[in-house]
Protein backbone atom coordinates (compact mmCIF):
# COMPACT_ATOMS: atom_id res chain seq x y z
CA UNK A 1 0.00 0.00 0.00
CA UNK A 2 1.13 3.54 -0.80
CA UNK A 3 -0.72 6.78 -1.33
CA UNK A 4 0.02 10.31 -2.46
CA UNK A 5 0.13 12.99 0.22
CA UNK A 6 0.93 15.86 -2.13
CA UNK A 7 2.25 15.93 -5.67
CA UNK A 8 5.62 14.25 -5.60
CA UNK A 9 5.24 13.01 -2.00
CA UNK A 10 4.05 9.50 -1.13
CA UNK A 11 3.46 7.51 2.04
CA UNK A 12 5.26 4.18 1.61
CA UNK A 13 5.04 2.71 5.12
CA UNK A 14 3.25 -0.23 6.70
CA UNK A 15 -0.01 -0.44 8.67
CA UNK A 16 0.25 -3.02 11.45
CA UNK A 17 -3.28 -4.12 12.31
CA UNK A 18 -2.12 -6.97 14.54
CA UNK A 19 0.18 -5.06 16.90
CA UNK A 20 -1.04 -5.23 20.51
CA UNK A 21 2.24 -4.75 22.39
CA UNK A 22 5.15 -2.47 21.52
CA UNK A 23 8.67 -1.93 22.88
CA UNK A 24 8.71 -5.62 23.72
CA UNK A 25 5.80 -5.94 26.14
CA UNK A 26 6.16 -2.45 27.61
CA UNK A 27 3.50 -0.51 25.71
CA UNK A 28 -0.03 -1.59 24.84
CA UNK A 29 -1.33 -0.79 21.37
CA UNK A 30 -5.01 -1.72 21.46
CA UNK A 31 -5.65 -0.08 18.09
CA UNK A 32 -2.55 -1.34 16.30
CA UNK A 33 -0.11 1.10 14.74
CA UNK A 34 1.65 2.16 11.57
CA UNK A 35 5.26 2.65 10.58
CA UNK A 36 5.25 5.70 8.37
CA UNK A 37 7.91 6.13 5.71
CA UNK A 38 7.79 8.84 3.06
CA UNK A 39 9.16 9.19 -0.46
CA UNK A 40 9.79 12.71 -1.77
CA UNK A 41 10.47 13.20 -5.49
CA UNK A 42 12.00 16.39 -6.87
CA UNK A 43 15.11 16.69 -9.02
CA UNK A 44 16.50 14.38 -6.36
CA UNK A 45 14.54 11.62 -4.62
CA UNK A 46 14.71 11.06 -0.88
CA UNK A 47 13.35 8.30 1.34
CA UNK A 48 12.45 9.44 4.87
CA UNK A 49 12.68 6.56 7.37
CA UNK A 50 11.75 2.91 6.82
CA UNK A 51 9.74 0.37 8.83
CA UNK A 52 10.15 -2.23 11.57
CA UNK A 53 12.48 -5.10 10.61
CA UNK A 54 9.57 -7.55 10.83
CA UNK A 55 8.21 -5.98 7.63
CA UNK A 56 11.55 -5.17 5.96
CA UNK A 57 11.26 -7.57 2.99
CA UNK A 58 7.68 -6.50 2.31
CA UNK A 59 8.70 -2.84 2.56
CA UNK A 60 11.56 -3.14 0.06
CA UNK A 61 9.40 -5.14 -2.38
CA UNK A 62 6.66 -2.51 -2.26
CA UNK A 63 9.16 0.36 -2.45
CA UNK A 64 10.69 -0.94 -5.68
CA UNK A 65 7.19 -1.06 -7.19
CA UNK A 66 6.94 2.64 -6.37
CA UNK A 67 10.41 3.57 -7.68
CA UNK A 68 13.51 1.76 -8.95
CA UNK A 69 15.67 1.55 -5.83
CA UNK A 70 18.72 2.95 -7.61
CA UNK A 71 16.72 6.14 -8.25
CA UNK A 72 16.71 6.91 -4.51
CA UNK A 73 19.38 9.58 -4.07
CA UNK A 74 19.25 10.06 -0.29
CA UNK A 75 17.90 8.35 2.80
CA UNK A 76 16.91 10.29 5.92
CA UNK A 77 17.07 8.43 9.24
CA UNK A 78 15.21 10.73 11.61
CA UNK A 79 15.55 8.12 14.36
CA UNK A 80 17.58 4.91 14.71
CA UNK A 81 15.11 2.86 16.74
CA UNK A 82 14.30 -0.41 15.04
CA UNK A 83 10.68 0.39 14.23
CA UNK A 84 11.98 3.21 11.99
CA UNK A 85 15.26 1.82 10.69
CA UNK A 86 14.53 -1.90 10.59
CA UNK A 87 14.46 -2.19 6.79
CA UNK A 88 17.80 -0.45 6.29
CA UNK A 89 19.99 -3.61 6.27
CA UNK A 90 17.99 -5.18 3.42
CA UNK A 91 17.59 -1.90 1.55
CA UNK A 92 21.28 -0.99 1.83
CA UNK A 93 22.31 -4.35 0.40
CA UNK A 94 20.51 -3.22 -2.76
CA UNK A 95 21.76 0.38 -2.80
CA UNK A 96 24.90 0.25 -0.62
CA UNK A 97 26.39 3.64 -1.49
CA UNK A 98 23.27 5.73 -0.94
CA UNK A 99 24.03 8.40 1.68
CA UNK A 100 22.12 8.22 4.97
CA UNK A 101 21.52 11.58 6.66
CA UNK A 102 21.16 11.49 10.44
CA UNK A 103 22.51 13.03 13.64
CA UNK A 104 25.87 12.10 15.14
CA UNK A 105 24.07 10.00 17.74
CA UNK A 106 22.10 8.44 14.91
CA UNK A 107 25.33 7.20 13.34
CA UNK A 108 26.47 5.66 16.63
CA UNK A 109 23.11 4.00 17.25
CA UNK A 110 22.70 2.65 13.70
CA UNK A 111 26.21 1.20 13.84
CA UNK A 112 25.41 -0.31 17.22
CA UNK A 113 22.19 -1.88 15.96
CA UNK A 114 23.33 -3.15 12.56
CA UNK A 115 27.18 -3.19 12.68
CA UNK A 116 27.44 -1.62 9.25
CA UNK A 117 29.56 1.35 8.18
CA UNK A 118 27.17 2.81 5.64
CA UNK A 119 27.67 6.13 3.85
CA UNK A 120 26.61 8.29 6.78
CA UNK A 121 26.22 12.06 6.52
CA UNK A 122 25.98 13.79 9.90
CA UNK A 123 23.61 16.76 10.12
CA UNK A 124 22.67 19.20 12.85
CA UNK A 125 19.94 21.80 13.35
CA UNK A 126 19.79 24.26 10.47
CA UNK A 127 21.63 22.08 7.95
CA UNK A 128 19.91 21.85 4.57
CA UNK A 129 19.76 19.29 1.80
CA UNK A 130 18.75 20.52 -1.65
CA UNK A 131 16.39 18.32 -3.61
CA UNK A 132 16.17 20.72 -6.56
CA UNK A 133 13.26 23.10 -6.25
CA UNK A 134 12.85 22.25 -2.55
CA UNK A 135 15.06 21.76 0.47
CA UNK A 136 15.00 19.61 3.55
CA UNK A 137 15.90 21.51 6.72
CA UNK A 138 17.04 19.36 9.63
CA UNK A 139 16.04 20.05 13.24
CA UNK A 140 17.64 18.01 16.02
CA UNK A 141 15.13 16.83 18.63
CA UNK A 142 17.41 15.23 21.18
CA UNK A 143 15.60 13.16 23.84
CA UNK A 144 12.25 13.34 22.06
CA UNK A 145 12.47 10.55 22.88
CA UNK A 146 16.00 9.20 22.14
CA UNK A 147 19.28 11.14 21.98
CA UNK A 148 19.44 10.73 18.19
CA UNK A 149 15.99 12.02 17.21
CA UNK A 150 15.58 14.73 14.62
CA UNK A 151 12.85 16.21 12.44
CA UNK A 152 13.03 17.15 8.76
CA UNK A 153 11.14 20.10 7.25
CA UNK A 154 10.35 20.20 3.53
CA UNK A 155 10.23 23.67 2.03
CA UNK A 156 7.75 24.45 -0.72
CA UNK A 157 5.24 21.89 0.53
CA UNK A 158 5.65 23.09 4.14
CA UNK A 159 5.68 19.60 5.65
CA UNK A 160 7.27 18.70 8.98
CA UNK A 161 8.38 15.06 9.11
CA UNK A 162 8.35 14.87 12.91
CA UNK A 163 9.26 11.23 13.51
CA UNK A 164 8.03 10.07 16.96
CA UNK A 165 6.83 13.51 18.04
CA UNK A 166 3.09 14.08 17.48
CA UNK A 167 2.47 10.41 16.67
CA UNK A 168 -0.04 7.91 17.99
CA UNK A 169 -0.43 4.15 17.80
CA UNK A 170 -3.43 3.75 15.51
CA UNK A 171 -3.92 1.39 12.58
CA UNK A 172 -6.27 2.93 10.03
CA UNK A 173 -6.65 3.34 6.30
CA UNK A 174 -8.06 6.82 6.97
CA UNK A 175 -4.57 8.22 7.35
CA UNK A 176 -5.47 11.85 8.11
CA UNK A 177 -6.42 13.47 11.39
CA UNK A 178 -9.69 14.92 10.07
CA UNK A 179 -10.96 11.51 8.92
CA UNK A 180 -10.56 9.41 12.06
CA UNK A 181 -12.58 9.31 15.28
CA UNK A 182 -11.40 12.36 17.25
CA UNK A 183 -11.91 10.74 20.64
CA UNK A 184 -9.76 7.76 19.67
CA UNK A 185 -7.15 10.00 18.07
CA UNK A 186 -6.59 12.21 21.08
CA UNK A 187 -6.84 9.31 23.53
CA UNK A 188 -3.98 7.59 21.72
CA UNK A 189 -2.05 10.87 21.41
CA UNK A 190 -2.24 11.65 25.14
CA UNK A 191 -1.44 8.03 25.99
CA UNK A 192 1.69 8.26 23.84
CA UNK A 193 2.72 11.50 25.51
CA UNK A 194 1.98 10.31 29.06
CA UNK A 195 3.85 7.02 28.77
CA UNK A 196 6.80 8.04 26.61
CA UNK A 197 7.41 11.79 26.53
CA UNK A 198 6.48 12.94 30.05
CA UNK A 199 10.07 12.71 31.40
CA UNK A 200 11.18 15.08 28.64
CA UNK A 201 8.45 17.71 29.01
CA UNK A 202 10.87 20.60 29.50
CA UNK A 203 12.66 19.60 26.31
CA UNK A 204 9.31 19.27 24.51
CA UNK A 205 8.43 22.87 25.33
CA UNK A 206 11.89 24.12 24.37
CA UNK A 207 11.90 22.28 21.04
CA UNK A 208 8.37 23.30 20.03
CA UNK A 209 9.12 26.93 20.87
CA UNK A 210 12.35 26.66 18.88
CA UNK A 211 10.51 25.30 15.83
CA UNK A 212 7.74 27.90 16.09
CA UNK A 213 10.36 30.66 16.37
CA UNK A 214 11.66 29.68 12.92
CA UNK A 215 8.31 30.91 11.57
CA UNK A 216 8.21 28.12 9.03
CA UNK A 217 4.72 27.63 7.60
CA UNK A 218 3.38 24.18 8.46
CA UNK A 219 0.70 22.79 6.19
CA UNK A 220 1.14 19.21 7.35
CA UNK A 221 2.83 17.24 10.13
CA UNK A 222 3.83 13.72 9.12
CA UNK A 223 4.81 11.61 12.15
CA UNK A 224 6.24 8.10 12.10
CA UNK A 225 3.26 6.44 13.79
CA UNK A 226 -0.44 6.96 13.22
CA UNK A 227 -2.23 9.61 11.21
CA UNK A 228 -0.94 12.63 9.31
CA UNK A 229 -1.99 16.02 10.70
CA UNK A 230 -3.32 18.03 7.75
CA UNK A 231 -6.33 19.79 9.31
CA UNK A 232 -4.98 22.54 11.59
CA UNK A 233 -1.74 20.58 12.02
CA UNK A 234 -0.34 22.78 14.77
CA UNK A 235 -3.20 21.79 17.06
CA UNK A 236 -1.17 18.78 18.18
CA UNK A 237 1.86 20.99 18.90
CA UNK A 238 -0.38 23.17 21.07
CA UNK A 239 -1.65 20.06 22.83
CA UNK A 240 1.93 19.03 23.54
CA UNK A 241 2.59 22.44 25.10
CA UNK A 242 -0.52 21.96 27.26
CA UNK A 243 0.45 18.43 28.29
CA UNK A 244 4.02 19.48 29.03
CA UNK A 245 2.88 22.13 31.52
CA UNK A 246 2.32 19.75 34.48
CA UNK A 247 -1.00 18.72 33.00
CA UNK A 248 -3.93 17.75 35.22
CA UNK A 249 -7.68 17.49 34.86
CA UNK A 250 -10.25 17.55 37.65
CA UNK A 251 -9.71 13.85 38.26
CA UNK A 252 -8.54 11.55 41.05
CA UNK A 253 -7.39 8.03 40.24
CA UNK A 254 -7.42 5.23 42.83
CA UNK A 255 -5.02 2.39 42.02
CA UNK A 256 -4.96 -0.78 44.08
CA UNK A 257 -4.48 -4.49 44.23
CA UNK A 258 -6.24 -6.69 46.73
CA UNK A 259 -5.80 -10.17 48.19
CA UNK A 260 -9.13 -11.00 49.88
CA UNK A 261 -11.12 -7.91 48.81
CA UNK A 262 -10.38 -5.83 51.91
CA UNK A 263 -8.25 -3.27 50.07
CA UNK A 264 -10.81 -3.20 47.26
CA UNK A 265 -13.57 -2.37 49.72
CA UNK A 266 -11.39 0.39 51.18
CA UNK A 267 -10.80 1.81 47.67
CA UNK A 268 -14.52 1.92 46.94
CA UNK A 269 -15.27 3.55 50.31
CA UNK A 270 -12.55 6.16 49.75
CA UNK A 271 -14.05 6.92 46.35
CA UNK A 272 -17.45 7.40 47.97
CA UNK A 273 -15.97 9.82 50.48
CA UNK A 274 -14.35 11.87 47.71
CA UNK A 275 -17.51 12.19 45.65
CA UNK A 276 -19.59 13.05 48.74
CA UNK A 277 -17.20 15.94 49.34
CA UNK A 278 -16.77 17.06 45.73
CA UNK A 279 -19.38 15.90 43.23
CA UNK A 280 -17.58 17.64 40.35
CA UNK A 281 -14.40 15.56 40.49
CA UNK A 282 -14.05 12.48 38.29
CA UNK A 283 -13.00 9.49 40.41
CA UNK A 284 -11.67 6.41 38.61
CA UNK A 285 -10.75 3.10 40.25
CA UNK A 286 -8.27 0.60 38.80
CA UNK A 287 -7.36 -2.85 40.08
CA UNK A 288 -3.88 -2.68 38.63
CA UNK A 289 -3.52 -6.48 38.54
CA UNK A 290 -6.44 -6.58 36.10
CA UNK A 291 -5.88 -3.32 34.21
CA UNK A 292 -3.65 -2.31 31.34
CA UNK A 293 -0.81 -0.42 33.01
CA UNK A 294 -0.25 2.01 30.12
CA UNK A 295 -3.92 2.98 30.23
CA UNK A 296 -3.63 3.46 33.99
CA UNK A 297 -0.51 5.60 33.62
CA UNK A 298 -2.44 7.76 31.15
CA UNK A 299 -5.13 8.27 33.78
CA UNK A 300 -2.48 9.12 36.39
CA UNK A 301 -1.11 11.71 33.94
CA UNK A 302 -4.59 13.22 33.65
CA UNK A 303 -5.18 13.23 37.43
CA UNK A 304 -4.50 16.02 39.89
CA UNK A 305 -4.11 13.41 42.63
CA UNK A 306 -3.91 9.65 43.10
CA UNK A 307 -4.42 7.16 45.90
CA UNK A 308 -2.54 3.87 45.87
CA UNK A 309 -3.50 0.83 47.93
CA UNK A 310 -2.16 -2.64 48.68
CA UNK A 311 -2.37 -5.14 51.49
CA UNK A 312 0.90 -5.93 53.24
CA UNK A 313 2.45 -9.24 52.20
CA UNK A 314 5.81 -10.58 53.42
CA UNK A 315 6.63 -7.15 54.84
CA UNK A 316 6.01 -5.66 51.41
CA UNK A 317 3.30 -4.87 48.88
CA UNK A 318 1.71 -6.82 46.05
CA UNK A 319 3.88 -7.02 42.93
CA UNK A 320 1.40 -5.33 40.58
CA UNK A 321 1.34 -2.24 42.79
CA UNK A 322 5.11 -2.26 43.18
CA UNK A 323 5.48 -2.49 39.41
CA UNK A 324 3.21 0.42 38.56
CA UNK A 325 4.86 2.57 41.23
CA UNK A 326 8.26 1.90 39.66
CA UNK A 327 7.00 2.86 36.21
CA UNK A 328 5.39 6.01 37.59
CA UNK A 329 8.62 6.92 39.39
CA UNK A 330 10.52 6.83 36.12
CA UNK A 331 8.08 9.16 34.38
CA UNK A 332 8.63 12.01 36.85
CA UNK A 333 5.12 13.42 37.08
CA UNK A 334 4.93 16.91 38.62
CA UNK A 335 2.50 18.81 40.86
CA UNK A 336 0.32 15.85 41.79
CA UNK A 337 -0.85 14.94 45.30
CA UNK A 338 -1.08 11.42 46.64
CA UNK A 339 -1.77 9.17 49.62
CA UNK A 340 -1.62 5.45 50.43
CA UNK A 341 -3.99 2.94 51.98
CA UNK A 342 -4.32 -0.79 52.58
CA UNK A 343 -5.22 -3.71 54.79
CA UNK A 344 -2.81 -5.79 56.84
CA UNK A 345 -2.82 -8.76 59.17
CA UNK A 346 0.16 -8.72 61.50
CA UNK A 347 2.93 -6.35 60.34
CA UNK A 348 1.41 -3.58 58.18
CA UNK A 349 4.43 -1.98 56.47
CA UNK A 350 2.66 -1.68 53.11
CA UNK A 351 1.16 1.78 53.49
CA UNK A 352 4.45 3.31 54.60
CA UNK A 353 6.27 1.64 51.70
CA UNK A 354 3.76 2.98 49.18
CA UNK A 355 4.07 6.48 50.63
CA UNK A 356 7.85 6.36 50.28
CA UNK A 357 7.63 5.18 46.69
CA UNK A 358 5.16 7.95 45.88
CA UNK A 359 7.58 10.51 47.33
CA UNK A 360 10.38 9.02 45.21
CA UNK A 361 8.11 9.51 42.21
CA UNK A 362 7.77 13.23 42.90
CA UNK A 363 4.27 13.18 44.39
CA UNK A 364 3.22 15.46 47.24
CA UNK A 365 2.13 12.88 49.82
CA UNK A 366 -0.47 14.74 51.86
CA UNK A 367 -1.14 12.27 54.67
CA UNK A 368 0.38 9.31 56.50
CA UNK A 369 -2.15 7.09 54.78
CA UNK A 370 -4.83 4.75 56.06
CA UNK A 371 -4.28 1.23 57.43
CA UNK A 372 -7.06 -1.12 58.44
CA UNK A 373 -6.44 -4.49 60.09
CA UNK A 374 -7.78 -7.68 58.60
CA UNK A 375 -11.07 -7.56 56.72
CA UNK A 376 -12.57 -4.07 57.18
CA UNK A 377 -15.68 -3.95 59.37
CA UNK A 378 -18.33 -1.23 59.31
CA UNK A 379 -16.17 1.11 61.39
CA UNK A 380 -13.18 0.57 59.09
CA UNK A 381 -15.31 1.30 56.03
CA UNK A 382 -16.53 4.51 57.66
CA UNK A 383 -12.89 5.41 58.35
CA UNK A 384 -12.16 4.94 54.65
CA UNK A 385 -15.09 7.15 53.67
CA UNK A 386 -13.83 9.85 56.01
CA UNK A 387 -10.30 9.40 54.65
CA UNK A 388 -11.66 10.07 51.17
CA UNK A 389 -13.49 13.15 52.41
CA UNK A 390 -10.36 14.51 54.07
CA UNK A 391 -8.27 13.79 50.98
CA UNK A 392 -10.74 15.65 48.75
CA UNK A 393 -10.78 18.58 51.17
CA UNK A 394 -6.97 18.85 50.99
CA UNK A 395 -7.22 19.37 47.23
Amino acid sequence: MSFTIKEGIAWVGKIDWELKKFHGEEYSTHRGSSYNAYLVRDEKTVLIDTVWSKFAHEFVENLQKEIPLEKIDYIIANHAESDHSGALPILMRRIPDTPIYCTANGVNFLKGLYHQDWNFKIVKTGDKLSLGSKELIFIEAQMLHWPDNMMSYLTGDHILFSNDAFGQHIATELMYNDLVDQGELFQEAIKYYANILTPFSKLVVKKIQEVLALKLPVDMICPSHGVIWRDNPLQIANKYLEWAADYAENQISIIYDTMWDGTRRMAEAIARGITETDSTVAVKLFNIARSDRNDVITEVFKSKAILVGSPTINKGILSAVAGILEEIRGLGFKNKKAAAFGCYGWSGEGVKMISEKLKEGGFDVVSEGLREKWNPNAESIENAVNFGKAFAALL
